[in-house]
């Protein structure tokens, strides 16, 4: 098993190391593992927000003559650095549930059938498609899949067998067990059989390769504030193919998707391009924060943050099987490094008030997601592997002594 000097050694030769030291890390002992939830600070950021905050008081509306297409500019940065698009395919406006509904709303007003989403999947794009369905009366198709391993490609073709499917929404990376989707083949089987997919990128955008374009995605949306570190409440990012943009037609006809904006007219007619998807004025000042930090993770390349994160997991795998599998846990992603993201979900029938206890009592900020699992993120660009060893000692320790059993079984609204 490897030691505290090993995960040291591992530091040492970690090529990524430097990164850590461009993030805020004012939290020492504490150790922050919650990065899946919301990404540190990066120092770059801080400096670019306050440049952009002195560029409104000086320059006031005119500066809207470049502002105004940051959303784009920026969609443009995550096209080339982060998700393997094109030019003009990606946008940065609104959050992932507002982009969601765009992409899903247009979608739904061309083709008929039901909308077909895993029942494990993420809440917002469950609801989403409920509301949906229920405005269309299309019918809500939940597709059953094993609850570490998420859906398959047979779950997925079984799902798709009947012919009657408008829609598949799934997730790269499943929220609550981190499981890792299989998208070049469930998207080239959806394809052959003639339904669209739209893949929640969420969990993986910055530290999984995604490559749209090479593997044929059609549509995506993703938020920035996980492993982007773009900051709590970063708008969100939405993809549309080229190929596919003249076909559809946003449900949200704001007055930035028009495509003769500033003559006011009547009436409403879809801009070209990627920009008819965009809605109301965008967060200029949020978009700083995105265009910078999507440059430090791009500077750094997500195949080799993909590398180290698949090394920090494989680290939890092994000393939650050494220290935490005989105090009753049990692992709730999957084994196959291949096979998951960038975070380690341990379960455990007392796992809110093991949560709240690292937190209050060992200085380990995880999270939890009902009913069982405590989730322990690890972005590569400033996790350390000591990090991984020093936090599940803590968890060790802490689970042996019973301390959690002092903590009160209440629960907040922010878990």
């Amino acid at each position: 098993m490897t030691g505290r000097a090993g995960a040291a050694a591992l530091d040492a030769a970690d090529p990524l190391a430097p990164f850590r030291e461009r993030f805020v890390l004012g939290d020492e002992p504490r150790l922050y593992l919650d990065g899946n939830s919301l990404g540190r600070l990066p120092l770059a950021t801080r400096a670019r927000l306050a440049a952009a905050v002195g560029e409104w008081g000086e320059r006031l509306v005119t500066g809207w003559h470049e502002w105004i297409e940051l959303p784009r500019r920026v969609g443009d940065r995550l096209a080339r650095g982060v998700l393997g698009a094109g030019e003009g395919e990606v946008l940065v406006a609104d959050s992932t549930t507002v982009d969601l509904y765009k992409l899903c709303g247009a979608l739904v007003a061309m083709r008929d059938g039901a909308l077909l989403v895993p029942r494990d999947e993420f809440p917002t794009d469950r609801y989403v498609l409920q509301a949906l369905a229920e405005q269309h009366g299309r019918e809500l198709r939940l597709l059953d899949a094993d609850p570490v391993d998420g859906p398959g490609v047979d779950d997925v073709e079984a799902a798709l067998a009947g012919g009657d499917v408008a829609l598949l929404v799934l997730s790269h990376v499943n929220y609550r067990s981190g499981a890792l989707a299989d998208l070049p083949a469930i998207t080239a089987l959806a394809r052959r059989r003639g339904v669209p997919v739209l893949w929640d990128l969420c969990h993986s955008a910055g530290v999984v390769p995604v490559d749209l374009r090479a593997h044929g995605v059609e549509l995506a949306v993703g938020c920035t504030y996980k492993y982007l570190n773009a900051g709590p409440g970063a708008p969100a990012f939405l993809y549309v193919a080229r190929e596919l943009q003249p076909r559809l037609r946003s449900p949200i006809a704001g007055w930035f998707a028009q495509r003769d904006q500033f003559a006011m007219g009547h009436p409403h007619v879809p801009a070209d391009g990627v920009d008819r998807f965009l809605a109301g004025t965008p967060p200029i000042l949020l978009l700083a924060a995105v265009d910078e930090s999507a440059a430090l993770v791009a500077e750094a390349g997500v195949e080799a943050a993909r590398e180290k994160s698949i090394a920090l997991t494989e680290l939890v795998v092994e000393l939650h099987d050494a220290w935490l599998e005989p105090l009753g846990f049990t692992l709730g992603t999957p084994r196959d490094p291949a096979r998951r993201g960038s975070h380690v979900s341990l379960r455990h029938p007392d796992a809110w008030r093991i949560c709240r206890a690292l937190i209050e009592r060992a200085d380990v900020v995880p999270d939890f997601r009902a009913p069982d699992s405590i989730r322990l993120g690890v972005p590569p660009l400033y996790t350390r592997f000591v990090d991984v060893w020093d936090a599940l000692d803590r968890l060790r320790a802490l689970v042996s002594a019973g301390e959690h059993e002092l903590v009160r079984r209440d629960s907040s609204r922010v878990t």
